[in-house]
């Protein structure tokens, strides 16, 4: 029998919002189980890598994450996306894990370490299509047996989550899964179909979270847009975030993983005017040009996705936009990257994360012709990014005198930070606070909402003086 202090583990977290919402649940599962949780990968007994599967820079990371955890000696484990994804192909191929395990084996976890730190193999995960696991038909989901990370079942949802970090804004899990079959993407046959969360679950972990520190929430999934629809109620995200605002100490509420196709008027008009949340935008568009937007799966143009911002911005000229785009799509034209630029030119979003195409294995588009050449590729990611940040500078540049509401994140040293309501956490820009005629900066906390003025922008950052609190953080 193991000893406390050998039920450490260290649980490194890679990928996106949603796998920390999957950390904190495992988190929570081992610290029940009766291990020690911990962030720091030094002196633990097992280093558990929720590791990320999306792309090849991401997969590369995981693996990198990997090899240094074993470097320090402790047992090694690899688990979330890239582990159920590739599973047994990964053991084989990275012997320094001890295990490679899979979403299903999320409810045992803590037995599993101890099986590990005792010294027994485990056998490594069988990956297979999770979309398989569920009918095919949305409401038909919600009785289906299935792991679904992020998902505490009943019996648990007193435990809910473990923060692993203490700061005043936390992702909170909508749903899992997508029904999508955009031709670039292997996330629904890893993640499974798509499976909401029902409102009563989702409100009470925003009032733990709330009680926990929390005074942002980010709802996350696959796809936000499709919420409520294996519960019978397209809409019900429109009627749920007025309920989240509305939870004691939640200052904002802010929806990410939005389908452009899927976005109807309203919930443009629910996010865009509800008070506490946020009206902004995070809008999967990808591609422009209609030749290419049908080859990967996917519906609009560049008029429907301008006609869609233009509405937003009829509701709130500020309003905060973001996206993604991929350049180098198999079959992409120089007049298609000329669409794309025309796109970007007129969107006036606020951050655009470019990503160059490459294949990802399973996928449609692996298997389509007229691959761009990766050269060609390269030139068009260079030359997209370098649009991009001058375009989303301009946009920083609009803001220049405006009034922000902003939640200080962190303060170093001298410097406090926080975001507006158009910068979400990681991924946009963020707010410095210097001093001014109105509260002095050096007096605030993490997780004091203020309003501010805008006085200067460095390229998508900006420059605030506080002008009054709106709301102070807890004790």
């Amino acid at each position: 029998m193991s000893t406390n202090a050998d039920r450490r583990v260290a649980l490194l977290t890679l990928g996106c919002a949603r796998n920390e919402v999957d950390s904190e649940e495992l988190a929570a599962r081992l610290a029940d189980g009766g291990w020690s949780v911990t962030t720091d990968g030094n002196d633990a007994a097992v280093v558990l890598v929720n590791t990320c599967g999306f792309v090849a820079k991401a997969k590369q990371d995981s693996i990198d994450t990997l090899l240094a955890a074993a470097d320090t000696g402790a047992k090694v484990v690899a688990t979330g996306c890239l582990a159920e994804r590739y599973g047994q192909e990964l053991a084989s191929e990275l012997p320094e894990a001890h295990a490679v395990l899979g979403f299903d084996h999320y409810p045992d976890m803590a037995a599993r370490l101890d099986a590990i730190l005792a010294g027994e193999t485990i056998s490594s995960h069988v990956p297979r299509d999770r979309r398989t696991l569920l009918p095919i038909t949305p409401v038909e989901r919600r009785t289906a047996q299935v792991v679904t990370p992020g998902h505490l079942p009943a019996h648990l949802r007193g435990v809910l989550r473990q923060r692993l970090d203490s700061g005043p804004v936390a992702p909170l899990k909508l749903a899992s899964g997508c029904d999508r079959r955009c031709s670039f993407c292997a996330i629904p046959a890893f993640r499974g179909a798509f499976v909401s969360r029902t409102p009563d679950e989702v409100l009470a972990e925003a009032e733990w979270l709330a009680a926990n520190g929390v005074r942002e929430l980010v709802l996350v999934s696959e796809n936000s847009t499709s919420y409520g629809k294996d519960l019978g109620d397209p809409r019900l995200l429109e009627k749920l975030l007025p309920q989240l605002a509305a939870v004691r100490d939640i200052v904002r509420v802010r929806v990410s993983y939005l389908q452009p196709a899927e976005t109807r008027p309203g919930l443009v008009e629910a996010i865009a005017t509800t008070p506490g949340v946020a009206p902004y935008f995070d809008l999967s568009f990808q591609h422009s040009s209609e030749p290419v937007l049908r080859r990967m799966r996917r519906f609009g143009s560049t008029g429907r996705f301008l006609d869609l911002l233009d509405s937003v911005r009829r509701l709130d000229p500020a309003a905060g936009a973001r996206s993604n785009v991929i350049v180098g799509f198999p079959g992409e034209t120089r007049e298609d990257i000329d669409e794309l630029a025309r796109f970007l030119t007129e969107a006036r979003l606020d951050a655009v994360g470019v990503f160059d195409y490459s294949d990802e294995d399973g996928t449609e588009a692996a298997t389509l012709p007229d691959k761009v050449p990766a050269d060609t590729v390269k030139k068009r990611y260079d030359w997209m990014s370098a649009l991009a940040e001058e375009l989303c500078a301009q946009r920083a540049g609009d803001r220049v005198g405006s009034i922000v509401e902003v939640l200080v994140d962190y303060i170093d040293e001298e410097v406090v930070e926080g975001r507006g309501a158009h910068q979400a956490p990681e991924v946009d820009g963020s707010t410095t606070l210097v001093a001014g005629a109105g509260p002095d900066p050096a007096t605030l906390r993490p997780g004091d909402f203020v309003r501010a003025k805008v006085t200067e922008s460095v390229g998508v950052d900006l420059v605030a003086t506080p002008i009054e609190m709106i709301s102070p953080a807890g004790p």
